[in-house]
């Protein structure tokens, strides 16, 4: 199956590398256009090149500090501009910062995770819907994290922060309908997947990949972790009309660890 999503116009958030990267790329090869937004202005450049090298006028990059209301403003009006509309919103940006237990935890912490986590979720919805409206039918993609809904020691700012975008992406979900709007709002939630994320684990494990690896795999019964394209790929369908029934759902890529 191709052109998944032919024709639609999709803006993600932290898209210069790692998981964005990957969704980006599967989005333009499926037929998307797409708006790539990251606080490296540098490397979203160089992908949305990239990408433009094998579809040809698909791709755009933006500098974009998520937790900035004003930059949200900017972003979404330019992509908008420069798309044609917007039909597609991946909330993907976001950060990890470390284990730090709560008696260590200080709130300049708390509120960048937070900042950065979850307000972006909050802003880019509030300026990006009046656009959505006007190219029906449209989807919005939360990444979250089965941090959101798993808790670990260590992990109080992330787990939070994860488990508040799940949550709003159900309220968002539930404001559309009502409204009567057909934008859908669902949320994906990777565990370990092969990306820049999982550096500190490596750095843990003495710099050994393989190591680190096999550490975290341990507690998901497919017994690896997971590759960039597994998330991709849910984004792409979220993203697509085939999906048109589904919204206030979250889709677990854990490779069964939820089901323990």
């Amino acid at each position: 199956m191709t052109g998944r999503v032919e024709g639609k116009k999709a803006l993600i958030t932290g898209a210069a590398q790692g998981l964005g990267e990957a969704m980006a790329r599967m989005l333009a090869r499926e037929g998307a256009k797409v708006a790539i937004s990251d606080i490296n202005f540098e490397l979203a450049k160089a992908t949305a090149a990239l990408i433009n090298e094998i579809h040809p006028g698909q791709a755009f990059a933006y500098a974009h500090d998520v937790a900035s209301e004003d930059d949200w403003i900017r972003v979404v009006e330019q992509a908008n501009a420069d798309m044609g509309g917007l039909s597609v919103l991946v909330h993907n940006a976001g950060i990890g910062g470390g284990l730090k237990w709560i008696e260590e935890c200080d709130l300049d912490h708390w509120r960048h995770m937070a900042g950065i986590n979850t307000d972006s979720i909050m802003l880019g919805t509030k300026h990006a819907l009046k656009y959505l409206r006007e190219n029906q039918p449209g989807s919005i993609v939360v990444i979250s994290s089965m941090a959101g809904v798993l808790a670990a020691p260590g992990m109080g700012a992330y787990n939070a922060s994860k488990a508040a975008a799940w949550l709003l992406s159900k309220t968002i979900a539930l404001e559309c309908a009502k409204m009567g709007w057909d934008i859908r709002c669902n949320s994906v939630h990777p565990v370990f997947i092969k990306t820049a994320i999982l550096d500190p684990f490596i750095a843990m494990a003495g710099g050994d990949e393989a190591k680190a690896h096999e550490r975290l795999s341990r507690g998901i019964p497919m017994g690896r972790i997971g590759e960039p394209d597994d998330v991709a790929y849910a984004v792409l369908y979220l993203a697509s009309d085939e999906s048109k029934f589904v919204t206030g759902a979250e889709l677990r890529i854990d490779g069964g660890m939820s089901a323990q």
